[in-house]
């Protein structure tokens, strides 16, 4: 789970601190008489509903009157009134106004609310130098809201240089005095170690004190601390309670993170619906982690009906924020062509957006993107690039890419060595092509010694997470004895798991084994239906079977015109039998007329590849190779 810490600006939302006041006919007496503390504690009164209904309109009229008089408490608490909207229509200007009588007064929440609205722009335009001079002048007086506030502007360098130092010295003096959003803050910078050392107990003490009086950050700090057991043992149930605690407040960030742990079953049962509900919440109040994780499960369908429409809006929404893991995923929704129409281009723009941020994922298949040419320019040097990115930071396809390359000498020069190297990096961690490649490498001894057990061990791990080319392989060690005992059925068994997911090289061992009765009943008609699959895909061997099929007539009525085609095919691509076949024909005239020149040439090419049949039909001929 991502760990997400904020800090969150605290509202000010005191009214002026003022002893204990009582409705008395006696204090509504002096109020009208012309007294302005009995006007201003009148006019608490009437806010408050103490001793009388609660009348905003009527407090903010007996404020008004000691307003006037110059008294600094009733200035602030009209200006209150004109921020919240209470007994008047709300208006910053106003307010502005009246904090501005009281905080010249020296009126520590006056000048706190001063600050504040010159902190966020309201009344007056933002000016984060002015916000933070009379918030001084408030922590000065022991204000916690203003020291609170000036903390955060220390923190994030508004109207101050970045200081963190200063920053936790305010939080602590704030936090000291009970404010719960100090506390959170005083928590973060103890968990991060900003300003102060990082140290995790002394984080999960201050996101207690918050979590306790109800705030919604610090129960959120203190589900993080209880998930990854920072300051306390890991306990994913009380981190579930903290989450909850914080996300039925609204907390954003609570929301995604109890959704996370919904999704995954930590702390409670897994529930995909649950995780949706939450993800949700998140989502919709603009959280990137929340939309990027609502929009997986649109993908995937887990806690709601697969839809790639909606997969795509949720991931857009997260990668705008500049969410990695949400560009990476919209990049794939564009390669797919999953809910939107297929466009490589902006595949590659979301992967190369989620790339340079260090997402290894993306750096792999930005690395694909290059090496196949799929919205860029091929360019194996910058496939190389990006799959080396992935891979030094563990990621086992970035790893098994780059072995492919020094394997095939693709964008690096070919050194076995690195590719196995990468291959059995990425093979113990399970990827399945990783474990395929490396099982090669001990099959042809390509920088190891050659080891038809180690292979089949690597291929068998491949194999049983379904990758065709490793069921093909081992198949052929089946068939062949090597690394194990000969096994027909076997071999018959996993070049039909490769053939039914169309593998070329399954299908022709399969049909093989069909010709042959190898592993299975004889059956000519059989062989031919998986040679032609296999023929149709390319497959060299394929097309000289199903050439002999067609020139003997097995599984086929005989046909020397499909022979000679698929002989054809076979022999442009270097295979000796085909070429050995194809001048067979032209030697006597099958499907073609009859040629001895192409039978020679054809011969020739077949025996220097040191196909004896062709070499023997040559020296019947009285021609040398």
């Amino acid at each position: 789970m991502k760990k997400i810490i904020t800090l969150f600006f605290a509202l000010l939302v005191v009214l002026t601190a003022m002893a204990e006041v009582n409705y008395s006919l006696n204090l509504k007496e002096k109020a009208q008489r012309g007294d302005a503390s009995a006007q201003c504690d009148l006019g608490y009164c009437y806010a408050r509903g103490q001793g009388v209904a609660q009348d905003y309109i009527q407090a903010v009229y007996w404020y008004r009157k000691a307003a006037e008089q110059g008294d600094a408490t009733a200035q602030y608490n009209l200006g209150y009134s004109y921020a919240q909207g209470y007994g008047v229509a709300q208006d910053y200007i106003q307010a502005v106004y009246w904090y501005r009588k009281a905080a010249e007064q020296g009126n520590a929440s006056g000048q706190c609310s001063l600050g504040y609205c010159y902190d966020k722009g309201k009344g007056v335009a933002q000016e984060y130098r002015q916000a933070v001079y009379w918030y001084h002048k408030s922590a000065e007086q022991g204000n916690a809201t203003a020291q609170n506030n000036l903390g955060n502007c220390y923190y994030n360098g508004n109207g101050v240089a970045q200081e963190y130092i200063q920053a936790v010295y305010w939080f602590r003096k704030s936090a000291e005095q009970g404010n719960a959003t100090a506390q959170n803050n005083l928590g973060n910078c103890y968990y991060n170690g900003n300003g102060v050392a990082q140290d995790y107990i002394q984080a999960v003490y201050w996101y207690r004190k918050s979590a306790e009086q109800g705030n919604a950050s610090g129960q959120c700090g203190l589900g993080n601390c209880n998930y990854y057991g920072n300051g306390v043992a890991q306990d994913y149930r009380q981190a579930v309670y903290w989450y909850r605690k914080s996300a039925e407040q609204g907390n954003a960030t609570a929301q995604y993170n109890l959704g996370y742990t919904y999704a995954q079953g930590y702390g409670v049962a897994q529930d995909y619906n649950q995780a949706v509900y939450w993800y949700r919440k998140s989502a919709e109040q603009g959280n990137a982690d929340g939309q990027c994780s609502l929009g997986y499960c649109y993908d995937k369908g887990k806690g709601v009906a697969q839809d790639y429409i909606q997969a795509v809006y949720w991931y857009s929404k997260s990668a705008e924020q500049g969410n990695a893991t949400a560009q990476n995923n919209l990049g794939n929704c564009y390669e797919n062509g999953h809910g939107v129409a297929q466009d490589y281009r902006q595949a590659v723009y979301w992967y190369r957006k989620s790339a340079e941020q260090g997402n290894a994922t993306a750096q792999n298949n930005l690395g694909n993107c290059y090496e196949n040419g799929h919205g860029v320019a091929q360019d194996y040097n910058q496939a190389v690039y990006w799959y080396r990115k992935s891979a030094e930071q563990g990621n086992a396809g970035g790893q098994c890419s780059l072995g492919y390359c020094y394997d095939k000498g693709k964008g690096v020069a070919q050194d076995y060595i690195q590719a196995v190297y990468w291959y059995s990096k990425s093979a113990e961690q399970g990827n399945a092509r990783g474990q395929c490649g490396l099982g090669n490498c001990y099959y042809f001894g390509k920088e190891v010694a050659q080891d038809y057990r180690q292979a089949v061990y690597w291929y068998h791990k491949s194999a049983e997470q379904g990758n065709a080319t490793a069921q093909n392989n081992l198949g052929n060690c089946y068939e062949n004895g090597h690394g194990v005992a000969q096994d027909y059925i076997q071999a018959v068994y996993w070049y039909r798991k490769a053939a039914e997911q169309s593998n070329a090289g399954g299908q022709c061992g399969l049909g093989y084994c069909y010709a042959r009765g190898q592993g299975v009943a004889q059956d000519y008609i059989q062989a031919v239906y998986w040679f032609r699959k296999s023929a149709e895909q390319g497959d060299a061997t394929a097309q000289n079977n199903l050439g002999y099929s067609y020139e003997q007539g097995y599984g086929v009525a005989q046909d020397y015109i499909q022979a000679v085609y698929w002989y054809s095919k076979s022999a442009e691509q270097g295979d000796e039998e085909a070429q050995c076949g194809l001048g067979n024909c032209y030697e006597n005239g099958y499907g073609v007329t009859k040629d001895l020149n192409q039978a020679v040439e054809w011969y020739r090419k077949a025996a220097r590849q040191g196909n004896t049949s062709a070499q023997n039909n040559l020296t019947r001929l009285g021609y040398s190779w």
